[in-house]
């Protein structure tokens, strides 16, 4: 018997029978070509308001004319003016430090809060949690007045740390609400194999509960930067020292009233929509990354 068809023997790869292909009928290849067109509109109708506003940012005539999808006069000058005489630069720097303050307090604070919800045992956690998903549901525009008394009782009005005190605050409940489900999801098994180890709970903490609960912080952190980024009520309500403005606050110098600045307002958007993307392509590989994959084996 050859070495080919001996029992026992692996046909090498050249040697085996690669099986054929069937072809796709007529209605599986038009169901494909549907799928690939509404795939395509789509991305269309989700980037069209991007090119368009890019288009915008570098076209000469968009302040004096409608704007075209490919810019019609190539120019920089728009980005110059916002930055410059606009004073974007300052409004940008204040954003990141609000944006950056309120990710760091409102993720220490969620964590620690979630694991006490989750793990330990106490009076009226259940009526914590619901009070807790309760305020998530009151409307934004409801917090303005209370906040504001309380920002001014504790003179933090015209202040960055006031702004990040009320985003702080306006961002735990989801985050508390997201986090227990994460901490919730950990084996109780190896916080215990930690323990038998000899580790105190700080140390259980660090390595090993920190570790697996990492990719909800991240989903928590990226809703309290673009909250703290893009809200606009409480920055315009609780400020009035144009050094301190905003991004979103300053975007709205260049809305007239009988006119807009759009080159201004296009240019500004752009600059605006960057430090996002480049925090979400920041933190965009612990988001798909699985929760305990592989921690304990059955």
């Amino acid at each position: 018997m050859s070495a080919d068809t001996a029992p026992g023997i692996l046909a090498s790869p050249s040697q085996r029978r690669v099986p054929a292909r069937r072809p796709r009928s007529p209605r599986a290849k038009w169901i494909l070509f549907g799928k690939s067109v509404a795939v395509a509109a789509l991305l269309i109708f989700t980037l069209f308001p991007t090119l368009w506003m890019i288009s915008g940012a570098f076209d000469a005539r968009a302040s004096s004319a409608s704007a075209s999808l490919i810019p019609v006069e190539f120019t920089l000058e728009n980005f110059k003016y916002v930055l410059a005489e606009g004073g974007f630069a300052r409004y940008l720097l204040n954003s990141v430090i609000v944006a950056l303050l309120t990710v760091v307090a409102s993720g220490a604070l969620a964590l620690f809060a979630s694991v006490a919800v989750a793990r330990f045992k106490f009076k009226f956690r259940t009526s914590i949690l619901m009070m807790v998903l309760i305020i998530q549901m009151v409307p934004l525009e409801a917090l303005v007045i209370p906040l504001f008394v309380q920002v001014r009782n504790l003179q933090m009005l015209n202040s960055l740390l006031g702004l990040v005190v009320v985003y702080v605050a306006f961002s735990l409940p989801f985050a508390i609400w997201m986090l227990r489900g994460f901490v919730a999801a950990v084996p109780e098994e190896l916080e215990e194999a930690a323990y038998i180890d000899g580790a105190n709970w700080w140390r259980m903490f660090r390595s090993v509960l920190f570790p697996l609960v990492a990719p909800g912080l991240v989903a928590t952190s990226v809703f309290a930067f673009i909250t703290a980024w893009n809200e606009f009520i409480f920055a315009l309500t609780f400020m009035n020292d144009p050094e301190k403005y905003t991004v979103a606050v300053g975007l709205q110098q260049f809305f007239g009233q009988y006119s807009n600045q759009w080159g201004y307002i296009m240019a500004a958007s752009t600059l605006i929509t960057i430090p996002v993307m480049i925090f979400f392509v920041a933190v965009q590989g612990k988001l798909s990354s699985g929760l305990v994959s592989g921690a304990v084996k059955g």
